[in-house]
């Protein structure tokens, strides 16, 4: 006869198969457009483009979940998350496929802003569905192995699609992408199940109209927690998506590698920031300094880093390649701690609102910075204006949200997540 306890011992082994499906499924969905900065010097070559337009391809990707993403946030609060992140990661597959067949850049282009449309739900989906199922004592740990997802896809992109570009040509890297999301998708259809908690009662009071209930939700961007949360997100995310992009061509111009060890060493980037998600976010668990202390600590590291670059010891091939690594930890391992901040910052019932919220501001970056530094390298001739502009970025809101109080240390064990035995 089961008893309420085989159950519950059941329910704690399964969170950890949650946590692997919808980390899978962030890196199938991200592979293609995550791998984009490693086919940079392949790009340029077949169709002929400059920096600004390699950044292009990445905020294309990036421009429809500006809207797409509050779009899923309230979509999460309303459905399964299921269904609301298979649908998505399924577009991905279906846009990626059938951009195979597209004739030049402008097709590309439009491809990948449907390919954002569907990507709007991977991210805030995987992450409520992480953090619905681990308790605050785990769920830093948790949503940084989650969150480490991209930089997996990242770095396995950035080891085999140049692979793939150079022997079979750039429309055969969308069919990699599009096989791998379609995998992510059936994944995470075919094996994500909410946790055993009941649901909140109702208040069976009147129900607010659609306006009161989006200005309710938007009067979370005057929290002072949540400005520090877009502050700090914004700033790190172009710290992200520039190392990411301009990595191999730095290493390629600058420290006069081959393009074949520029794109490994992007890799050796991206597993820098697998182990940085885990371990910052793992650190912030038990940290007495909270959540943001990891983040100030990786905004420290990064203007260390970047201060290294603008240095005539970022020329050198054995400077750069550490230097980048080290940034790949604390520049792209700083979202583990980020995401974590935010579901646990907002109240229960918008969680998935709010993350929603935070990562569409973080949008405008991700759309915003891939060709403004393009343009400044196009400019410039150089990459110390790129990496300066990142810098006086991060230095910027490192200073404003030291202003505010110290962030949040993890909730007591209980708000949401589901507690396995001791």
């Amino acid at each position: 006869m089961t008893t309420v306890v085989d159950t519950a011992h059941t329910a704690w082994r399964y969170r950890w198969v949650v946590l692997g499906i919808a980390t899978f499924t962030q890196a199938a969905s991200g592979f293609f457009v995550q791998g984009i900065g490693a086919m940079g010097i392949h790009l340029q070559r077949d169709l002929q483009l400059s920096t600004v337009q390699l950044g292009l391809l990445v905020s294309a990707a990036q421009v429809v979940p500006l809207v797409g993403l509050l779009v899923a946030g309230e979509l999460l609060d309303r459905c399964d998350e299921r269904w609301v992140v298979g649908v998505g990661a399924g577009a991905v597959a279906v846009g990626l496929l059938a951009g195979s067949a597209a004739p030049g850049y402008a097709s590309l282009l439009l491809v990948l802003l449907f390919v954002g449309a569907g990507y709007s739900t991977v991210q805030p989906g995987g992450s409520k569905s992480v953090a619905s199922w681990f308790d605050a004592s785990q769920r830093g740990f948790a949503m940084g192995i989650r969150q480490a997802g991209l930089p997996l896809g990242a770095a396995l992109a950035s080891a085999a699609l140049p692979f793939v570009a150079e022997a079979y040509g750039w429309r055969a890297t969308l069919v990699a992408g599009g096989v791998v999301a379609l995998l992510g998708a059936w994944v995470f259809m075919g094996f994500y199940r909410r946790p055993p908690i009941p649901a909140a009662p109702r208040d069976g009071g009147p129900r607010a109209s659609v306006g009161a209930q989006l200005g309710a939700r938007l009067r979370m961007l005057r929290e002072p927690s949540m400005a520090r949360i877009m502050l700090t997100g914004s700033s790190m995310i172009s710290v992200q998506y520039g190392v990411g992009i301009l990595t191999v061509l730095h290493l390629h111009e600058t420290a006069s590698l081959g393009a074949g060890a520029a794109a490994l060493v992007l890799v050796a980037v991206q597993g820098a920031g697998i182990v940085g998600r885990i371990t910052l976010a793992a650190w912030s668990d038990r940290s007495s300094h909270g959540r943001y202390g990891s983040l100030v600590l990786c905004m420290a590291a990064v203007l260390m880093g970047m201060a290294v670059l603008m240095t005539p010891l970022g020329r050198s091939p054995a400077t750069a390649c550490c230097t980048l690594v080290w940034l790949g930890f604390f520049g792209f391992g700083w979202y583990g701690p980020w995401v974590t901040y935010v579901s646990e910052s907002a109240p229960p019932e918008r969680t998935g609102f709010a993350l929603g919220l935070a990562m569409s501001v973080n949008q405008v970056a991700v759309v915003v910075m891939p060709p403004l530094l393009g343009l400044l390298k196009d400019l410039s001739g150089s990459f110390v204006p790129v990496w300066g502009l990142l810098s006086a970025m991060t230095a910027a809101a490192l200073i404003a949200s030291a202003r505010v109080r110290p962030g949040n240390r993890p909730r007591s064990p209980g708000r949401g997540g589901v507690r396995g035995p001791r």
